[in-house]
């Protein structure tokens, strides 16, 4: 099994009792799954369609009954690798007592995640702001998403702050520069245990201080 939950095992050759839809199925996912490894080991501008299907073990005429174009194929990786990445961090905050213990637990397995599946990590967090502005935008929605959860959660904590919405995607913001920055290096089993700095690094205690008057300035 490939990283990125994508099966690159090819099916049996010859006669079987296989389904179309099964057989469809197999077929996209060995393609979003090779499409995440050439992207994460040669760069997105090195992507070609060549290389998808070498490493997916299909023909040519499959790939094209399936995507457009390498465009297609590397947006429709990354949107279910950001969906895989949402639904765990949902997973792991589900249920946790309070905003501080969500905003710990999501974190964490947002870390553990990238930390696992390093070229998943690398074709998400580091070749897709290089890959066009369609996936520019689609990084911008799931960093935003992201900011939505931390944002429910500063609202929780400090309900008179003036715009915890600003604040939410600026934490988002800086938890993604440093991922970023361990990811272009090669370090992504380093990223779970930054958990505790970036946590003391966005505790903002000052926070407290904002009052029901606050935000008028009274």
């Amino acid at each position: 099994m490939a990283r990125g939950d994508e099966d690159l095992t090819r099916l049996p050759s010859g006669r079987h009792r296989l389904s179309r839809d099964y057989v469809a199925h197999h077929q996209r996912s060995r393609i979003l799954g090779a499409v995440v490894q050439v992207a994460a080991a040669d760069g997105y501008q090195a992507l070609t369609v060549d290389a998808i299907i070498a490493a997916a073990g299909v023909s040519r005429a499959t790939f094209y009954q399936h995507f457009r174009n390498k465009e297609d194929v590397f947006l429709r990786a990354t949107d279910a690798a950001f969906e895989r990445m949402m639904e765990r961090v949902v997973r792991a905050y589900t249920g946790e007592p309070d905003a501080i213990s969500r905003f710990s637990a999501g974190l964490g397995a947002l870390l553990d995640f990238l930390a696992t599946d390093a070229a998943t990590a690398r074709a998400c967090i580091v070749e897709a702001p290089t890959a066009g502005p369609a996936a520019a935008a689609r990084m911008d929605d799931a960093l935003a998403a992201f900011a939505q959860v931390i944002a429910v959660n500063m609202r929780e904590l400090y309900p008179h702050y003036p715009d915890p919405d600003l604040l939410a995607e600026t934490i988002i913001g800086g938890i993604y520069q440093v991922v970023y920055r361990r990811v272009r290096r090669g370090e992504e089993a380093d990223l779970p245990g930054l958990r505790s700095g970036l946590l003391n690094s966005f505790a903002l205690p000052d926070l407290n201080r904002w009052g029901p008057d606050a935000a008028s300035g009274t």
